[in-house]
């Protein structure tokens, strides 16, 4: 986090994570945030981006889902603006009754390392509740532009011509940024970082030969390499991605300790009552194991298993820690 020593960074972290457990102190109770008669009124699920992205696929069925448990109208709030840090701070600085919830993800919590403006800490402001769904990357080459047909051979032509190797991203600062970073430091190459302001003009030059490479959503790419457009090299997870099946992980290629992910998750003000936070909790587990939401998370190749509040306040705070140190060294500023 900016102007953090890495001490500091640690101790917020810590805090991060001890807002997931129930054990931070100094948690009150803030008024009409009982959990005996919670929720008495609408809840807000604020996303930080336009409607209509990937956000909002996720938060929308989550919404209905926790309106049909709870029996009180349960709304999405597009908030966007400056990569996702305007609605981010709404969120932050809202009542801690549960009412105002944030949509989080994986790129909001490094963003105060990248946009000196941003009005929020995410360890020090917000308490996590529950992942919503993660979805791995895969690594895709144009096979028209660089024919290679394994890790092994890419990161062999990486270091051939250090630089060589055109490579898009979703723009300045983005996981796929990141994690083309990330990747230079494991892999011990140097490729051409090529920005691009969104995922859907990076895909087109993508397809058209513009740039040879990129890590793509696995969900998305799926269509492209099953046509045979483009061709998966390894999926950035633990795992193998039954959407690809037959497309290795980093580790099987040959590159071991390489995860990139792009997850969303839920999160409320940092000093909501644990009372609240656990009714949001079992809310969300239980829409993730509906037969419509599983299903159309399977079409996106996202997933997410069974977990307490404190798991995913230990995966956030890992996660927070890794890209954020790869957000400083990439030193990107943005406004």
């Amino acid at each position: 986090m900016r102007g953090m020593s890495d001490l500091s960074r640690r101790a917020a972290l810590a805090g991060l994570l001890a807002a997931g457990t129930g054990t931070a102190a100094a948690i009150g109770t803030a008024p009409g945030a009982r959990a005996a008669d919670w929720p008495t009124k609408t809840v807000t699920i604020v996303v930080p981006y336009p409607a209509g992205g990937g956000s909002d696929t996720f938060a929308r069925p989550i919404a209905a889902s926790m309106a049909d448990r709870f029996k009180q109208s349960v709304v999405v709030d597009n908030k966007s603006g400056a990569g996702g840090t305007v609605g981010t701070a709404v969120v932050a600085r809202a009542p801690a009754d549960g009412y105002t919830l944030l949509l989080g993800d994986t790129g909001l919590t490094y963003a105060p390392q990248i946009y000196p403006k941003a009005d929020f800490d995410f360890a020090r402001d917000f308490a996590p509740i529950s992942a919503v769904a993660r979805a791995p990357y895969v690594l895709v080459v144009n096979p028209a532009k660089l024919d290679v047909a394994t890790l092994a051979a890419f990161i062999a032509a990486a270091k051939a011509k250090p630089g060589g190797i055109d490579m898009g991203s979703t723009g300045p600062g983005s996981v796929t940024h990141l994690a083309i970073d990330l990747f230079e430091e494991r892999a011990g190459v140097k490729l051409n970082h090529v920005p691009y302001r969104g995922g859907a003009p990076m895909l087109q030059d993508l397809l058209a030969g513009q740039v040879a490479a990129a890590f793509l959503v696995a969900g998305a790419a799926a269509p492209q390499i099953k046509s045979g457009k483009l061709r998966a090299l390894a999926i950035a997870n633990r795992r193998r991605e039954p959407l690809l099946a037959d497309v290795p992980t980093m580790e099987e290629a040959g590159l071991p300790d390489f995860r990139a992910t792009i997850w969303f998750g839920l999160f409320a003000p940092r000093r909501t009552p644990d009372a609240v936070l656990d009714l949001l909790h079992r809310a969300v587990q239980a829409a993730l194991v509906e037969d419509k939401i599983k299903a159309m998370w399977t079409e996106q190749a996202a997933r997410v298993e069974p977990e307490s509040r404190a798991d995913f306040a230990r995966f956030v705070a890992a996660d927070s820690e890794r890209w954020s140190r790869i957000a400083k060294a990439a030193n990107v500023k943005l406004e």
